[in-house]
């Protein structure tokens, strides 16, 4: 049995990764501004803050602490939240760990698939591209780069470039299962996927050190936004419409970060995939859907 903390652990993934722990007889602690329950302990960026009783003990971070990238339109504030939400809590506990002297087993980071930017392309992009050249690239390298100084206190380090996570409640396929499923734009931008329960276990299998490294977190299967909401349409029943919504009235309404709607690339996975410790439960979207009925 391990002690793990967990920041972000009231989020999607967090709370999914944590019930997965506990099932698994680990010791789950949850970093929090505001805690409600016994396993959940008080941290402060703005005053630098850490209940240590929080982190006495710990053998593994995952860090998935982060503003949310969807929620609010990118104001310039809303965009240094998103930066700092992600680094300054990763150099925070850095620093705490140091202070503590906690000799930690291996330091799990949330990264996403906007790591190579949003854009369409021909390319697939696997986890050697370049950094793309755009705000959610800055983002990405930014909370990859806080992630990896861990590596100067020989801490292991796991970097998870999530797609878009799919689960039953909450999440992008809530929003996405609208009365009429259309696509967005013209709908040929590819949409990396992942099936919570599949992210999850990626990052419990980092835990034990067997996906040390970085590692594109998406289901191997390439889906352009028309054929996911093609697919999405028959599995809950609901009418298609071929008509995509307008790009200019995508922009209107979430000015720049319509970007996220509109562009995408396909991902590889041959990296995880060649690693014998990990195989996907959901490797193809008709399977995932079933399951989340």
């Amino acid at each position: 049995m391990a002690k793990i903390l967990i920041t972000g652990g009231t989020g999607l993934v967090g709370k999914r990764v944590s019930k997965m722990l506990i099932e698994r007889n680990h010791e789950v602690v949850i970093l929090s501004r505001n805690p409600k329950k016994e396993h959940e302990f008080k941290w402060d960026l703005s005053s630098n803050y850490i209940d240590e009783r929080a982190l006495l003990g710990t053998d593994y971070i995952i860090h998935l602490a982060g503003a949310g990238i969807t929620e609010k339109r990118w104001s310039a504030k809303r965009k240094q939240l998103i930066i700092d939400s992600r680094v300054e809590t990763a150099n925070l506990l850095f620093n705490k760990i140091g202070t503590l002297k906690i000799d930690l087993k291996g330091f799990v980071s949330a990264s996403g698939i906007g790591y190579y930017g949003a854009i369409t392309s021909e390319i697939i992009f696997d986890e050697t591209a370049k950094v793309g050249r755009d705000f959610l690239g800055n983002v990405c390298h930014k909370w990859e780069k806080a992630a990896l100084q861990f590596q100067n206190k020989n801490i292991p380090v796991t970097i998870l470039r999530m797609g878009i996570v799919l689960s039953k409640k909450g999440g992008a396929l809530e929003k996405m299962s609208t009365p009429i499923i259309t696509p967005l734009g013209s709908g040929n931008q590819y949409l990396p996927w992942i099936h919570i329960d599949d992210l999850c276990s990626m990052f419990i299998k980092s835990l034990s050190g067997n996906l040390e490294g970085v590692f594109n977190a998406v289901a191997p299967e390439h889906l352009t936004n028309k054929t996911f909401s093609k697919a999405l349409a028959k599995s809950i029943k609901r009418p298609y419409l071929g008509i995509g919504v307008p790009e200019f009235l995508l922009k209107l309404i979430f000015g720049k970060m319509a970007v996220i709607l509109l562009k995408g690339s396909r991902i590889s996975t041959k990296k995880i995939e060649k690693n014998t410790e990990y195989s996907f439960r959901f490797s193809n979207l008709s399977e995932a859907l079933r399951n989340l009925k």
